[in-house]
């Protein structure tokens, strides 16, 4: 069985790295605890960095749509980058929560790269169908 040779100057080239870093626009998907007390469910998301009216949330019956967006403040274009790693992107998640909730009643908070949801348990025969939305604080 012949040997193919693998040439690692053209696997590990800047273009190589460059088109990987191009096609990559969404942000890491951030750490989240979701847990449920007597009253209410609560998420947590990691999201160190973004700008809370970049906070797109959305509650529905039975699950939770949390959108961010992160832009760069101002680009410099006589700047002489020797790595550039910070930039724009975008993430959405949509999770089912373990029971339903007033969704008039939802409220968010964002603090220190935190950011928490808290939802009111709907009591059963109280239900409404269509998604509310909530502002972050």
């Amino acid at each position: 069985m012949a040997i193919i040779p693998f040439n690692t100057d053209k696997f590990f080239n800047d273009d190589w790295i460059k088109s990987i870093e191009n096609e990559t626009q969404l942000i890491k998907a951030p750490k989240m605890d979701v847990y449920e007390t007597e009253k209410e469910i609560v998420a947590e998301i990691e999201v160190p960095g973004i700008d809370p009216k970049n906070i797109d949330i959305e509650v529905g019956d039975t699950s939770l749509k949390i959108e961010t967006k992160k832009e760069e403040s101002k680009e410099e274009k006589n700047k002489g980058y020797f790595r550039k790693e910070l930039s724009t992107g975008y993430y959405k998640r949509i999770i089912p929560l373990p029971g339903e909730i007033i969704k008039e009643k939802a409220d968010a908070s964002y603090s220190d790269g935190i950011l928490t949801i808290t939802m009111p348990k709907i009591k059963q025969g109280n239900k409404e169908k269509k998604g509310f939305k909530i502002k972050v604080k």
